[in-house]
Parts: structure tokens; C-alpha cells; sequence
């Protein structure tokens, strides 16, 4: 029987299968993070809006160092994470307990086995995006 592929091309063969079948089944996979926008309102006489949503994380993710233009306050609704705030110590938060970011504070959050429901207000300049990874 003539073999097409000679050895070492089965292998990258074999290997470029693979990596196509993971990538689409990633692809397949729901976010870690399902974002729920409830509402966004201009603060009056202002260069300003707070924006109002609950956020859903799945168990065991790490969010990503990011900031906002403006303060993040929150309740956790379900689940319990870890806030890390830039120059502060962890916080271990859990369901019924809140939390305040400052604006521009590099921040990240970290959940545990159950996941986390949060809702967030952020009251954040116009025209600016919500959140920015951090440098």
C-alpha cells in the first residue's frame, strides 16, 4: 500500500486536524462573560452617564486587568470573587456583599468554583469606552 504522507508530514497532518477541531470547538464554547445592559442615563448638566448592567461570570475565570473612566459600584448577586484593585489587598467578595472601584483604577476580579453574578453601576465620561485593558 503507497503511504501519501511520508512520516513527518503525518504528524503535522495529524497535529493541523487538531488544532482546527480546537479551535472550533472554542469557538463553539459560551463567553465566561454574558453582559446584561439594563439601562444608561446622561447625568443631567454634566459630561457624564451612568450605565447600569449585571454581569454573569462563569467559574474560575480571571476578568483581565482593566480600568474605566469613571467609578464602578456593585452588589454581588450570587457567587463569590476575588477583587484585586491596584495598591489595595484582595478583597474576597460574596453574595449580598458590595464593592467600589475608583475611576481609572486598574482592577481585575477572579471567581471562584460557583461563579459570580454581579450588577454594576458606572458612572463613566461620555464618549469614552467603558472599560480599557490595562497597560
Amino acid at each position: 500500500m503507497k503511504r501519501l504522507f511520508s512520516p513527518p508530514l503525518r504528524i503535522v497532518a495529524v497535529v493541523a486536524v487538531v488544532a482546527v477541531a480546537a479551535g472550533i470547538a472554542a469557538a463553539q464554547q459560551p463567553s465566561a462573560i454574558k453582559r446584561i445592559p439594563l439601562q444608561k442615563i446622561d447625568v443631567p448638566g454634566a459630561d457624564y452617564q451612568t450605565v447600569m448592567g449585571v454581569a454573569e461570570i462563569g467559574p474560575n475565570v480571571d476578568i483581565g486587568r482593566h480600568t474605566h473612566p469613571g467609578i464602578e459600584v456593585g452588589y454581588v448577586l450570587s457567587g463569590e470573587a476575588v477583587l484585586l484593585i491596584d495598591g489595595q489587598p484582595p478583597k474576597t467578595l460574596k453574595a449580598g456583599d458590595s464593592y467600589q472601584i475608583p475611576a481609572n483604577a486598574i482592577h481585575t476580579a477572579k471567581t471562584g468554583a460557583s461563579g459570580s453574578k454581579v450588577i454594576a453601576t458606572y458612572v463613566v465620561k461620555k464618549g469614552e469606552p467603558l472599560a480599557k485593558p490595562a497597560k
